[in-house]
């Protein structure tokens, strides 16, 4: 018989033995059963507990380590950032400061309440020093806002172009803040040009107006 023969026997023979120990077995006495079977019942049992371990405790044991880990890094981040501002103290008091400085002096160009009325006889003093002739000069209301208020006021002058130009930089460099918006410049009957706009101008709130202030957002918060 040739080796081809023989293994092809043998494997036949394995086969038809495999499959009779997977017949006729007693499922209330599986201790005497064949080995292969036995085996089989085992691995089958193995892998069913696998799985219900993973579905029922392993899975989510890996969302909370995924969890952990993310909140791991953002820490590492956190104390970095952290680390890096504690180095730079120094640097960022000295910025502190600057910007501190810088806003008292912007602070000082606002005037205060009492001040307003010098402000508006400056501007209006300015227009007239260029020799232009005022139509309306009309201080709105203030418009209230964090710690400063804003008042509008409507102009309309009549000059010659180079003295408007000169009256709006005049303006421009007053030691207190007044913008100009809304410019309109026509051409007058008499040759003369007429400029309408509406400066702004802005004022610190005193300690008084800060006060109603903070009890006006204290009744708005009482009120939602």
């Amino acid at each position: 018989m040739k080796s081809g023969e023989v293994l092809s026997s043998i494997r036949s023979f394995d086969l038809n033995r495999l499959q009779q120990d997977f017949q006729n077995l007693d499922p209330n006495d599986p201790g005497v059963w064949p080995l292969a079977p036995r085996v089989a019942v085992f691995v089958m049992l193995f892998v069913a507990t696998i799985a219900a371990a993973w579905w029922f405790d392993w899975s989510e044991q890996a969302v909370v380590l995924e969890q952990r880990e993310a909140e791991e890094l953002q820490l590492r981040q956190d104390w970095l950032a952290k680390k890096r501002l504690a180095v730079n103290l120094d640097e960022h008091k000295r910025q502190l400061a600057e910007i501190d400085r810088q806003f008292g002096a912007l602070l000082k160009q606002l005037p205060n309440r009492a001040e307003m009325d010098s402000l508006l006889s400056d501007i209006n003093q300015a227009g007239l020093g260029r020799g232009l002739q005022f139509e309306l000069f009309k201080p709105g209301s203030d418009q209230v806002k964090d710690f400063y208020a804003e008042m509008p006021i409507d102009i309309k002058v009549n000059g010659g172009y180079h003295d408007l130009g000169e009256f709006a930089s005049d303006v421009a460099r007053m030691p207190r803040i007044v913008t100009l918006n809304n410019i309109s410049l026509d051409a007058a009957k008499d040759g003369r040009l007429t400029l309408e706009a509406k400066a702004t101008t802005y004022r610190y709130l005193d300690e008084e107006e800060l006060a109603q202030q903070r009890q006006a957002a204290k009744a708005a918060q009482g009120k939602r």
